[in-house]
């Protein structure tokens, strides 16, 4: 079994590894462009890791192509990192372990990280051979959709908010800049309010666990009890989701993708302010 959490020092040493690939996953698609880690090919979260009609995740067929065009195989050691400390890294972690690629880790701290330290950076694209990839069906049970959320309001289920506290408490429904919005603002009733930000040092790393207990348990929540994690767009959470499974040990944790823009808009379903 692979650390689900590598630091920059084993990636450094690792990189060239025959059995490595090191994908850096962005939403800026031109910090790539800028400079990125030897060997490390590109992933797009807007345009490569949604169905592009459908808000909804990669089907099989489009995760196997990017799979092989990335010259991934089964047996590879996926080594994902990027942006935004890692919040669209972690989805597409969440999203290779939904389609069964568990041999799969995150760079701890991501290009925040990478770059102060001031770690080489190249401008050249990685050209990789293409493999075949066969993936398995998505595993559901990594995921929760719209109904069992409804259901978790009236059941023992955990809810955590990672966005910040103005988007909990409605005062704004996107931060500045965001273009994905929903009708109406606030959250989820019961929903505890645990920013993903507080999770990560100064630096882009992940805090101790020490902290990171401290900070759960803080909100009353415990890592035996079904939980949710939700945001505004569902990458976020997908930080918050690794966070509690990995770092935590939490038994039965989802990631709601739909978030905050799903919720905030449907109708009739219950909104706290």
């Amino acid at each position: 079994m692979v650390d689900k959490l590598v630091t920059v020092d084993w990636v450094q040493q690792h990189k060239s590894d025959p059995d490595v690939r090191l994908v850096e996953v962005d939403v800026d698609t031109e910090a790539y462009k800028d400079g990125h880690i030897e060997g490390a090919v590109a992933w797009n979260w807007t345009t490569q890791l949604q169905d592009p009609v459908r808000r909804t995740i990669l089907d099989q067929a489009a995760m196997e192509a990017l799979l092989a065009r990335s010259g991934i195989t089964p047996t590879t050691h996926v080594i994902l990192y990027g942006d935004n400390n890692n919040w669209f890294a972690a989805y597409a972690l969440w999203l290779l372990e939904m389609y069964g690629h568990t041999k799969v880790s995150l760079m701890d701290g991501g290009r925040v990280k990478w770059l102060g330290d001031q770690r080489p950076m190249t401008t050249a694209e990685s050209r990789i051979p293409a493999t075949a990839y066969q993936a398995k069906a998505p595993d559901g049970a990594m995921r929760a959709k719209r109904d069992e959320v409804l259901a978790a309001l009236a059941s023992s289920a955990q809810l955590v908010d990672v966005r910040s506290p103005a988007e909990f408490s409605g005062d704004v429904i996107a931060p500045p800049g965001m273009t994905e919005t929903a009708q109406r603002g606030g959250h989820i009733p019961g929903a505890k309010n645990v920013p993903w930000a507080r999770a990560v040092n100064e630096d882009g790393t992940f805090r101790s666990k020490e902290e990171l207990e401290a900070l759960y348990a803080g909100q009353g929540l415990k890592a035996d009890a079904p939980t949710i994690a939700y945001c505004r767009i569902g990458e976020r959470s997908s930080h918050t989701w690794f966070v509690l499974k990995y770092l935590l040990g939490f038994q039965n944790v989802k990631n709601y993708d739909g978030s905050w823009t799903e919720w905030g808009s449907m109708v009739d379903v219950p909104i706290e302010r």
